[in-house]
């Protein structure tokens, strides 16, 4: 079975920013991704240069620096990484801090920080997890005590996508110890030069090889009163629930693209590689795992695809976002089981595509809300 990689939202104009993405992707992606993942990191020179090319915060409106498209363009550019096993740039991470500037900031702070983010100037990053609070965000310790200057942040935070190239970063800490999730707020924190911040370590992962993942240290880092995000005390828990749809469906159409990727590797490789002289795409086992994939990556097409469509029209609920983020990603871990498997030996081998995305799917069940969360979310809307 050829893939299909048409979709029901795609109409000439995103066709050909889909080729514009690819040739980036192809250009200057591809051929240093091995270097990326010996390193840890892509450097900031690649971002920067897909802020040139516009592939950064093409969702953000054009006032602001963005490229005044909808999510529709989001999805083609994580489709594509996903399908290449390409991890290196958050990008999501990145259009997530962008929303949380043009949903949640004020006036001032939309026009400072988008543009940059949209050149790539800047990279983003959000500062949720810590050592002891993972999913369980109301358990955040990290603190920011108001003072005459502004705010002194306390705290540690880890696992944080593009930490060590983040030059603003999300942070979230309490701001009243004694208000539980109602005293949680949002600091934007400009990390060039700012004493008392430190990146510690690049976190040596499974997969994402390539994709900086850091622990921050905030020893009385020192922010003005206008670094609170919106302006007012005590709304970061609200502002983190309100784009919950948006992240959890980043996932979920990177899960799907990421199945796309490994079907079409496994098809041309069984096509390709003979045993008992003759293809092992002839073995009915082959055919038959190949059409159990085939189907799974129909079916979810049409899901993922309304889900992106609804986004677009405003519609997404937080639950059907966490279902799209539940199935895409436990589906994405069986389909890239399953085609490992299938390359035999060769696909424990990290040349391999197929093995990047054995690697790579394990931390889609975690990140963004494990998917124990996932079933909590979507089991009270029922």
């Amino acid at each position: 079975m050829p893939l299909d990689f048409r979709r029901s939202w795609m109409d000439e104009e995103l066709e050909l920013f889909r080729d514009n993405v690819v040739r980036f992707l192809e250009a200057e992606m591809l051929p240093h991704d091995e270097a990326a993942r010996k390193s840890g990191n892509v450097g900031h020179a690649l971002w920067r240069k897909a802020g040139e090319l516009g592939l950064l915060c093409v969702d953000i409106p054009e006032a602001y620096g963005g490229g005044g498209g909808d999510f529709r363009h989001e999805a083609v550019i994580h489709e594509e990484m996903a399908r290449r096993a390409l991890s290196g740039m958050s990008v999501g991470v990145h259009s997530i801090v962008a929303h949380y500037f043009l949903n949640h900031g004020t006036e001032e702070q939309k026009r400072k920080y988008l543009p940059r983010l949209a050149r790539g100037e800047l990279v983003g990053a959000i500062a949720m997890t810590e050592p002891g609070a993972g999913s369980d965000l109301q358990g955040v310790r990290a603190r920011a005590e108001k003072n005459a200057g502004g705010y002194a942040i306390h705290g540690s935070k880890t696992f944080i996508s593009n930490g060590y190239l983040a030059g603003v970063v999300l942070v979230v800490a309490k701001t009243d110890l004694t208000k539980g999730a109602k005293g949680t707020s949002i600091l934007i924190v400009e990390t060039e030069g700012r004493e008392g911040y430190r990146v510690g370590r690049v976190l040596d992962k499974i997969g994402l090889k390539a994709q900086d993942t850091a622990e921050l240290f905030f020893d009385g880092v020192q922010v003005p009163a206008d670094a609170l995000l919106g302006g007012q005390e005590g709304q970061g828990f609200f502002q983190l629930m309100g784009d919950l749809p948006y992240e959890r469906l980043i996932i979920g159409v990177s899960a799907l693209a990421a199945m796309e990727g490994a079907y079409a590797a496994t098809l041309d490789y069984v096509r390709e590689r003979k045993a008992f002289g003759q293809p092992i795409a002839e073995f009915q086992n082959t055919k038959f795992k190949l059409a159990e994939i085939a189907t799974q990556i129909k079916v979810g097409r049409a899901f993922i695809d309304r889900c992106v469509e609804d986004l677009v029209a405003g519609r997404l609920d937080t639950a059907t976002a966490s279902m799209a983020k539940l199935w895409g990603t436990d589906t994405q871990g069986r389909v890239v089981d399953e085609c490992l498997q299938l390359f035999g030996g060769y696909g424990y081998m990290n040349e391999y595509l197929v093995a990047r995305m054995y690697t790579d799917a394990r931390i889609q069940r975690i990140f963004g809300g494990t998917n124990e969360i996932m079933k909590e979310v979507i089991s009270r809307a029922l």
